[in-house]
Protein backbone atom coordinates (compact mmCIF):
# COMPACT_ATOMS: atom_id res chain seq x y z
CA UNK A 1 0.00 0.00 0.00
CA UNK A 2 1.39 3.55 -0.86
CA UNK A 3 0.82 6.73 1.65
CA UNK A 4 -3.02 7.86 -0.17
CA UNK A 5 -4.22 4.32 -0.22
CA UNK A 6 -3.20 4.21 3.45
CA UNK A 7 -4.72 7.53 4.24
CA UNK A 8 -7.89 6.83 2.32
CA UNK A 9 -7.90 3.90 4.73
CA UNK A 10 -7.58 5.73 7.85
CA UNK A 11 -9.67 8.47 6.98
CA UNK A 12 -12.40 6.01 6.11
CA UNK A 13 -12.33 4.53 9.32
CA UNK A 14 -12.75 7.54 11.31
CA UNK A 15 -15.35 8.53 9.04
CA UNK A 16 -17.36 5.02 9.81
CA UNK A 17 -16.45 5.21 13.63
CA UNK A 18 -18.27 9.11 13.80
CA UNK A 19 -21.10 7.44 12.23
CA UNK A 20 -21.17 4.83 14.42
CA UNK A 21 -21.23 7.56 17.26
CA UNK A 22 -23.80 9.22 15.64
CA UNK A 23 -25.98 6.06 15.30
CA UNK A 24 -25.21 4.98 19.77
CA UNK A 25 -22.88 2.37 18.83
CA UNK A 26 -20.57 3.28 21.13
CA UNK A 27 -17.85 0.32 21.85
CA UNK A 28 -17.69 -0.04 17.54
CA UNK A 29 -17.04 3.45 17.45
CA UNK A 30 -15.02 3.58 19.99
CA UNK A 31 -12.87 0.77 18.88
CA UNK A 32 -12.81 2.15 15.20
CA UNK A 33 -11.50 5.81 16.49
CA UNK A 34 -8.93 3.97 18.13
CA UNK A 35 -7.74 1.80 15.57
CA UNK A 36 -7.52 4.77 13.37
CA UNK A 37 -5.60 6.79 15.87
CA UNK A 38 -2.94 3.84 15.86
CA UNK A 39 -2.77 3.66 12.12
CA UNK A 40 -2.41 7.38 11.71
CA UNK A 41 0.23 7.52 14.22
CA UNK A 42 2.10 4.21 12.91
CA UNK A 43 1.83 5.75 9.34
CA UNK A 44 3.54 9.38 10.82
CA UNK A 45 5.95 7.22 12.18
CA UNK A 46 7.42 5.57 8.81
CA UNK A 47 6.77 8.61 7.07
CA UNK A 48 9.40 10.57 10.23
CA UNK A 49 11.35 7.45 9.37
CA UNK A 50 11.66 7.72 5.95
CA UNK A 51 12.99 11.35 5.74
CA UNK A 52 14.77 10.27 8.94
CA UNK A 53 14.95 13.18 11.71
CA UNK A 54 17.10 15.49 13.34
CA UNK A 55 18.46 15.51 16.04
CA UNK A 56 20.26 18.11 17.96
CA UNK A 57 22.55 15.36 20.25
Amino acid sequence: MNDLQKDILTGTIFIIGLVGFISGEFIISSTLFASAAIASNVNANRKKAKLGHFSWD
